[in-house]
């Protein structure tokens, strides 16, 4: 099962840097978004697929075409948060009213339910798991936060599996697609999506989805961007992270796409017979 998905921001939404973390920083930038929502659209009509789409509130409100269109191109939506921040960086309370927002920016603007959730930088981890509560409240019934290895933003360090399950806590239960990681020379690695799709080279992400059962592809319009704006303010590291691959993305998702079959989610969710997967119970 490969699914495929593309989580909807600017280019400048990087996360945990202090030159773009607010709405106020936002405005100074240029926006690129539509142009780069055109590559995703070029993509995915030339290979003939369909993805999920996880859409920051702040790119509804802001730019609301854009979300009529992936809409009337029949594509789930969900929501990627409004104000793209780190969750374990927010309370409960301002979580809640974040995804909140979020989800009536979006269904005010496609006029059909929002039950799909993803965090900004897989960022639920074990100290903040009380957001699958806040989801459940909010009519989310499909989550994919899920980063089963330490990551940069977040990761939820032995959730215990790597294929979808079902999330139980505190009486809650979503239904959740998590990022495949894959074991290499013992290591757990990603290779499906944004740095780590663009860093690796295509015969060695051929052969790990070969070998996977699962894939959940994630990419964001930035990544097919090359010719985006470098923020100067970066560290060397975070700039090689950032801006690494972004030339040879695009062919290497067409050969990817061309090569193997994908789906959207609610289409994995209705092949999958949830009485028999695994319950994932959280402490």
């Amino acid at each position: 099962m490969n699914i495929l998905t593309f989580d909807i921001e600017e280019w400048f939404h990087l996360l945990d840097h202090p030159t773009t973390k607010t709405e106020q920083q936002w405005c100074t930038y240029e926006s690129r978004i539509h142009k780069n929502m055109e590559t995703i659209f070029g993509i995915l009509e030339r290979q003939q697929v369909s993805a999920s789409f996880f859409v920051v509130g702040w790119i509804a409100e802001k730019y609301p075409e854009i979300v009529r269109k992936i809409h009337e191109r029949g594509y789930e939506i969900g929501s990627h948060t409004h104000t793209h921040q780190l969750a374990h960086e927010q309370d409960r309370k301002t979580f809640y009213n974040d995804v909140e927002k979020s989800i009536k920016t979006i269904e005010d603007v496609i006029g059909k339910k929002v039950e799909l959730f993803r965090a900004p930088g897989f960022s639920i981890t074990e100290d903040n798991k009380w957001a699958f509560e806040a989801l459940y409240e909010l009519g989310i019934t499909t989550d994919s936060s899920v980063f089963p290895i330490d990551h940069a933003h977040g990761g939820l360090r032995g959730y215990p599996s790597n294929i979808p399950s079902l999330i139980k806590y505190n009486g809650i239960t979503l239904k959740e697609f998590p990022i495949n990681a894959k074991s290499v020379i013992g290591k757990q690695m990603v290779f499906s999506g944004g740095g780590y799709f663009r860093l690796l080279p295509y015969s060695f992400i051929k052969k790990a989805t070969l070998k996977s059962d699962y894939v959940m592809g994630y990419f964001h319009p930035r990544d097919f961007d090359f010719t985006q704006p470098v923020l100067q303010d970066l560290s060397s590291v975070r700039r090689f992270k950032s801006y690494v691959g972004l030339k040879t993305c695009e062919p290497k998702l067409e050969k990817w796409l061309g090569e193997f079959n994908f789906v959207d989610i609610a289409t994995a969710a209705e092949q999958i017979n949830w009485n028999e997967r695994k319950v994932s119970v959280l402490d």
